[in-house]
């Protein structure tokens, strides 16, 4: 018998695909971190809103604002296919 010749390694996959996050859509999602922290914006008690302070119903509106923005942003980000 011959003696074990050396094998030739198998062929290496190339590495996967790094996924990329750096879209600049990404700081979309600081709008709704940052505008609640501005509080001059709504430290009032007026406008009333059925009766409600400024102060109430503008921190209310932050809620669909920030589903907004992270909804753009995972739409305008996620990878296709």
């Amino acid at each position: 018998m011959a003696p074990d010749a050396p094998k030739e390694p198998a062929p290496a996959e190339p590495p996967p695909a790094t996924r990329s996050d750096r879209s600049a859509w990404n700081w979309l999602l600081v709008v709704p971190v940052v505008l609640p922290l501005l509080t001059f914006l709504f430290n009032s008690d007026g406008p009333r809103l059925a009766g409600f302070p400024a102060f109430y119903w503008v921190q209310l509106a932050f809620i669909p604002l920030g589903v907004a923005c992270t909804v753009v942003v995972y739409r305008l980000t996620r990878k296709r296919g």
